[in-house]
């Protein structure tokens, strides 16, 4: 585990899951350390002041971290978080920069609520937890970043087909089942109840190996979305989809930049 991930990590676990935050955002922040999360304000303190109260909130914190990887200087991790004896479970996908010494820099994340129950029967966050084919990492974030620009963003769905794997499409959103069909007949689901899912601008691409992180600004009807989509590519094409996506807050919710 190279030092970025391993500071990563334990920002999360150190500072949320063992309620030590204003210790740990000091220990593995750098100098500056800006905020894209929803309802936290951007830099060191606005770290600690949300959590402080977030801490108080909920004693009874559960946090798992299930995949993660670092991309030169920036970091993914993808966790979930189970509060008070499961009153409230969330997934998070969450992408740092960092400086030269490793630390915290920069932060974005996605949260989105936990679904017990999902049409493919996989959970959010279950599958592969490391990285392979690390030989092929540049090689799989062009493949993906032409699927997302151009099938995604370039709305071309019917070329669908040539980035994901027709024998093997592992689905982890909850309401999607697995295959090219199950993706197809819930675009189709969602489009007739004006829910059309529309991706407008990749703002991150990173991955390691056989997976393929992007961070994008889309909507679904009216409504603007933040998403963070997990591929995992092997055999050339994508074989396995994890996302987590939210609202694009108002500035006034934001309490910092935005999402982006």
């Amino acid at each position: 585990m190279g030092i970025r991930l391993e500071n990563a990590r334990n920002l999360y676990l150190e500072g949320i899951r063992d309620g030590d935050a204003s210790a740990a955002i000091e220990r593995y922040a750098g100098e500056r350390y800006e905020q894209h999360s929803t309802g936290v304000p951007t830099g060191k303190d606005g770290f600690v002041e949300f959590f402080t109260e977030f801490l108080a909130r909920h004693p009874d914190r559960h946090i798992e971290i299930h995949r993660g990887f670092e991309d030169g200087r920036y970091v993914f991790l993808h966790a979930s978080q189970v509060l008070d004896g499961g009153a409230a479970k969330w997934v998070t996908a969450d992408i740092f920069d960092t400086d030269d010494e490793g630390r915290m820099v920069e932060h974005w994340d996605i949260i989105q609520e936990l679904a017990d129950d999902t049409v493919s029967g996989r959970s959010m966050v279950e599958g592969p937890a490391e990285p392979t084919d690390l030989h092929l990492t540049e090689q799989n974030k062009a493949f993906v970043g032409r699927f997302v620009e151009e099938v995604l963003v370039g709305g071309d769905v019917g070329r669908a087909g040539e980035f994901v794997s027709g024998e093997t499409y592992l689905q982890h959103n909850p309401q999607v089942a697995d295959g090219l069909d199950g993706l197809a007949e819930a675009m189709a689901v969602m489009a007739a109840a004006g829910q059309a899912m529309v991706y407008r601008t990749v703002h991150r691409l990173i991955g390691c190996g056989d997976l393929v992180v992007t961070l994008s600004e889309m909507s679904m009807g009216e409504t603007d979305m933040a998403v963070i989509d997990i591929f995992r590519v092997a055999g050339g094409r994508i074989v396995e989809h994890w996302d987590v996506m939210e609202p694009i807050p108002t500035p006034e919710v934001a309490r910092n930049s935005g999402k982006f």
